[in-house]
């Protein structure tokens, strides 16, 4: 069973991240996703009005999410993070809204989060994922390295990659470049280095043209399957595990998509690259999040202090 007051206002609520905020469409199903479990927990409560809700019914949801006592999967501290997002962003919509008089949600808080430094590997394990990707005869292995070289030589995020229309890249010598675009519909320009532009060369001039035929073709997308359809994210999800156990990286069924996103970051940041410059190839809205990447090894300690300190040696 369903409450109508409850349901107008989530729906209320996501057209105005759609419309007004320019969410994707995977942020948007994340956040009905959530929306639905916590109106879901407040009609078991006899909540059956956004005005219903007070700020007890917010806290003891995040217990009922953390321990899993609503019935469903508990969540991680990361996940339980998200989901308090998406119901103070709701709560704070309704009070501007005049629905509600007050913001029940106010005074909770996300579960506090130790600070993770992104998993990277290193340069030679990406040169052996990109090369294990390209192996095999056929426009598949063509396809395969580009794609990897892309995410890799670009730091974009799969989403971005497998959204690519043909008229996006660059190719021109000595500028070429790819438009991506990211969160919210932003878009930004990310140079193509030498290997990645030959890659996607060889890809687009001889493979392309052949998956293209298939029945679905799509005479726009970049990446495109067997089918000639656009290459879907679980597609070059599984691109990237199949290469990265081909060349026999060392936890292979870890790596995903972003570990070449948080590989990008990092090399780039270890060979000197401002931070700044590195925010915006990646796109992200706060150099806050970039310098995540930006955390120091044991060894790069050792090395600099024998170079620096006047007493190391």
């Amino acid at each position: 069973m369903t409450d109508p007051a409850l349901d107008t206002a989530v729906e209320h609520y996501l057209a105005h991240l759609s419309v007004d905020r320019g969410l994707s469409t995977n942020t948007l199903l994340a956040y009905r996703r959530d929306l639905t479990r916590y109106t879901a927990f407040l009609r078991s409560r006899g909540r059956h009005r956004p005005e219903d809700v007070a700020g007890p019914d917010v806290e003891d949801f995040l217990v009922a999410v953390r321990a899993g006592s609503d019935g469903r999967t508990p969540l991680s501290e990361a996940s339980a993070a998200r989901i308090v997002v998406a119901v103070r962003g709701w709560h704070r919509f309704l009070l501007a809204g005049g629905v509600t008089g007050l913001d029940p949600a106010r005074a909770v808080r996300p579960p506090a989060q130790p600070r993770r430094v992104p998993r990277a590997i290193s340069v030679d394990d990406v040169e052996r994922l990109l090369e294990a990707a390209g192996q095999g005869e056929g426009p598949v292995p063509l396809r395969d390295r580009a794609l990897l070289e892309l995410v890799y030589g670009t730091g974009a995020r799969i989403s971005e990659v497998v959204g690519l229309d043909v008229e996006d890249v660059d190719r021109t010598p000595g500028r070429a470049a790819v438009r991506l675009v990211g969160k919210g519909t932003k878009e930004r320009v990310v140079p193509l280095g030498a290997f990645a532009l030959e890659a996607v060369e060889a890809y687009l001039v001889d493979a392309r043209p052949t998956l293209a035929a298939g029945s679905a073709g799509d005479p726009t997308g970049v990446f495109l399957n067997t089918r000639g359809a656009r290459l879907s994210r679980q597609s070059a999800w599984a691109v990237l595990r199949l290469a990265a156990g081909r060349a026999g990286l060392a936890g292979a069924e870890q790596i995903s998509p972003h570990t070449l996103r948080h590989s990008f970051a990092t090399h780039l940041l270890a060979g000197g690259a401002d931070v700044h410059v590195v925010q915006a190839m990646l796109g992200h809205a706060s150099v806050t999040t970039t310098q995540v990447y930006t955390t120091v090894t044991p060894d790069t300690l050792r090395e600099v202090f024998a170079v620096s300190h006047p007493r190391a040696r």
